[in-house]
This record gives C-alpha cells, sequence and structure tokens, in this order.
C-alpha cells in the first residue's frame, strides 16, 4: 500500500470513529493510531475474517500477493522477546530475490523497549542474518512450513549468533492465522 493509500485510509477510520490519531511518545511530531472502543469491538470480527481467508483462500493466491514491508511490518509487531539475550540485539533480514528498496530489513530488539524496524542500515554491529527470499519467508509466517524444512532446502539461511539461531522458533512469532488448518475449496 503506498503511503498516500495508506494516510487515505487511516483519515477514513479515524472520520468512522474506529481509529484515533494521537501524538507519539517517542517522536515528537509523528503520530500514532489507536483503536477507540468501536475498533476494539471490530476486531473479532476482522479475525474471523482473516481466519476464514487463510483457511478457503488458495495458497497460490496468497502468494502471488508478497510485500515484503506489510510481512516485516507484521513480524515486529508480534516479535516475542523474552527468549532473547538482555541487550541490543540487531537482526537483519536480507530477501536475495528483492530490488534494493526491499532487500534489507534490520529489526532492533532492546531490553524495555519496543522493536525498531529500520529500512536503512542502522549501524549497529548485526547479532543474526536471516537470508531467504521473500516467498520462502512468508510461508514460514503463515505457517504452511517450518523454518527448519526452508533450512534444510537451503531456503531459509542464518549466520551469526547461534543463540539466535537456534531460538528462532521462539522469538519469531508466526502469524495469527499460521495454527488454522487449510481447506481445499
Amino acid at each position: 500500500m503506498s503511503p498516500a493509500l495508506l494516510s487515505k485510509r487511516l483519515k477514513e477510520l479515524e472520520a468512522a470513529g474506529i481509529v484515533t490519531r494521537v501524538a507519539a511518545e517517542r517522536d515528537s511530531g509523528a503520530h500514532e493510531y489507536h483503536l477507540t472502543e468501536a475498533g476494539t469491538e471490530l476486531r473479532p470480527i476482522i479475525e474471523a475474517i482473516g481466519a476464514w481467508g487463510h483457511r478457503w483462500v488458495t495458497t497460490e493466491a496468497t502468494l502471488k500477493n508478497l510485500d515484503a514491508n506489510l510481512l516485516m511490518w507484521d513480524v515486529r509487531r508480534t516479535l516475542n522477546t523474552d527468549p532473547m539475550p538482555p541487550r541490543r540485539n540487531t537482526i537483519q533480514f536480507i530477501f536475495k530475490d528483492r530490488p534494493n528498496s526491499e532487500r534489507n530489513y534490520w529489526l532492533i530488539v532492546e531490553p524495555n523497549k519496543d522493536v525498531d524496524l529500520c529500512l536503512v542500515d542502522p549501524g549497529f554491529d548485526v547479532d543474526l542474518y536471516v537470508s531467504t527470499d521473500l516467498q520462502s519467508m512468508t510461508e514460514i509466517w503463515l505457517g504452511y512450513v517450518t523454518a527448519d524444512q526452508m533450512s534444510d532446502d537451503g531456503r531459509l539461511v542464518l549466520t551469526g549468533s547461534s543463540k539466535l539461531a537456534t531460538d528462532l522458533r521462539a522469538w519469531l512469532k508466526l502469524s495469527v492465522y499460521a495454527n488454522f488448518e487449510k481447506k481445499v475449496a
């Protein structure tokens, strides 16, 4: 989704009373959007539609509409920081098949802070490199295959911290729909 379209959609959701716009605590001049009470009441409905889509929309159709930015924002949002060492951890995702503008993403995980997603090299030493292609990472994220299967196939390569690599299944939370059984239409 383009930034202009995202802005338009957020304004529409704000006008409908689904979200509210507030000043960001960490970045002066920036804003965040939070669900209102009405938006919170919509959550189970949206999740049910998502579960239905995961069960019934074909895997092929899902994998034709890949978006590296959306995937990485979802990964950032759901990352489990508990199993990570209690210091700054920098994880670089490298999508070998993407153009330069969508090839590299950095997750910065620091104790007692929100996880940061950087689209530009933050300049920190990288603790773990996750090298793959966008479709493979999306398949892992959606629960179609495991990270171990992708590693065995050579489609996922983890380089760096053996602790972060070993604990990948613990800190890389999958899509909320990953555990839903796929149905054949």
